[in-house]
């Protein structure tokens, strides 16, 4: 029986940026940081939290070249499938703060039938929604 969600992953460009991003102006922590020899396996979490984000870059084991490039152009046009959901105390203290910091807003905070939230954009296109539930 499943007893709980452990990892998840979402296309990024380029890991060092996304962890720059994820960490740095998100606030989040390195899970894990691992060269492969044949890959780059980099993992974010919210901080004391278990689950895991892979942060994983289009290509090779998983990919062939031609693959590679249009999974990366899907990612471009925040079309590469994958959204993040994050929780926050303070719905508005942390939309001014990600607003401040410069990060792409694509939603305003908006109060809707689950809950309040707002919409911000990765520096590679993936959709992130911060908010919290009714």
């Amino acid at each position: 029986m499943i007893t709980h969600k452990r990892l998840s992953s979402i296309y990024v460009l380029d890991q060092d940026e996304a962890l720059d991003f994820y960490v740095g102006t998100l606030g989040l922590e390195v899970g894990t940081d691992a060269d492969l020899g044949f890959m780059r396996w980099l993992t974010v979490r919210v901080p004391g939290s278990t689950e895991e984000i892979f942060l994983e870059k289009p290509g090779q084991p998983a990919h062939d070249d031609v693959t590679e490039a249009q999974v990366r152009e899907l990612v471009t046009k925040g079309a590469g499938g994958g959204w993040l959901g994050f929780g926050t105390d303070d719905v508005q203290g942390t939309f001014d703060e990600l607003k401040a910091k410069g990060v792409e807003i694509t939603q305003e905070v908006i109060t809707q039938g689950y809950g309040t939230d707002f919409a911000i954009r990765d520096p590679f296109g993936n959709h992130i929604r911060i908010g919290s539930i009714a």
